[in-house]
């Protein structure tokens, strides 16, 4: 892959750095039904973690909670140092969080290029269209084409380079990986590594734990909307029977 050059929005994670993101006793419901039960975790700048957990667990509804998209929830989301738990998703995104859903949500009608440029830029930083490119260089080959026409590890690089962009500092994925072919695991593996390596903080929900292994520092477990228990990347071999018996795999 060839080398980009790219801002660099924030410090790496360092011991000590006080947290980007944190997240205390967050609650949250789909109407009447309680999803997240007080789920708590911290994030540094610079840091890659990952919710890990069963379908159901409530992880894609956290990162639903972050950005505002969630309507009922309560408790505290602290992103810079500012309370965001009432604000609204538009507000939040000014503040610098991005959002890869696992859908994705390309505009089929829309060209490669016409949905990169579609969301606006919400922070000086964000990288330019060739720096996207560069990045992704297939995206560039099909720059003219429509979503449509698109393969679903394509469709993915385009759902990243879009939020890139912006000029985001934190980034949320959910579920990057979710039925792409291996060779295009690799390749997002790499590119997240290289986000990472270039400043950026980095939420992943993720079912595949030996790829999270790949990328991440940290790894929340969560069951039933809380987080029972904290890897970190370094211990994740030594505690891989616990994490088997966690993911029910």
């Amino acid at each position: 892959m060839a080398e980009a050059v790219m801002t660099k929005p924030v410090a790496g994670a360092a011991a000590g750095t006080a947290p980007l993101l944190s997240v205390q006793g967050l609650e949250g419901w789909y109407g009447e039904s309680h999803v997240l039960h007080g789920i708590s975790f911290d994030v540094k700048p610079g840091e890659v973690v990952t919710l890990l957990g069963r379908n159901g667990a409530g992880k894609t509804t956290t990162l639903r909670a972050i950005i505002g998209i969630l309507a009922k929830r309560k408790g505290s989301i602290r992103y810079d140092g500012a309370e965001t738990i009432g604000m609204a998703s538009r507000n939040i995104a000014k503040l610098g969080l991005g959002y890869v859903p696992e859908e994705r949500g390309i505009f089929s009608s829309l060209s490669v290029y016409e949905n990169l440029m579609l969301p606006p830029r919400v922070k000086p930083g964000g990288m330019t269209v060739e720096q996207i490119y560069t990045l992704f260089p297939n995206l560039k080959e099909r720059a003219g084409s429509q979503g449509t026409k698109l393969s679903g590890g394509e469709q993915q690089m385009l759902a990243i380079g879009r939020i890139l962009r912006t000029g985001a500092k934190l980034i949320l994925l959910d579920e990057p990986t979710e039925g792409l072919a291996p060779v295009i695991v690799q390749q997002i593996g790499r590119t997240i590594a290289r986000l990472k390596t270039e400043g950026y903080t980095i939420v992943l929900v993720e079912q595949n734990f030996r790829f999270a292994q790949t990328v991440a520092d940290r790894h929340f477990v969560v069951e039933q909307g809380r987080v029972i228990d904290t890897i970190p990347n370094a211990e994740l071999d030594a505690n891989i029977d616990k994490l088997h018996t966690y993911l029910g795999v």
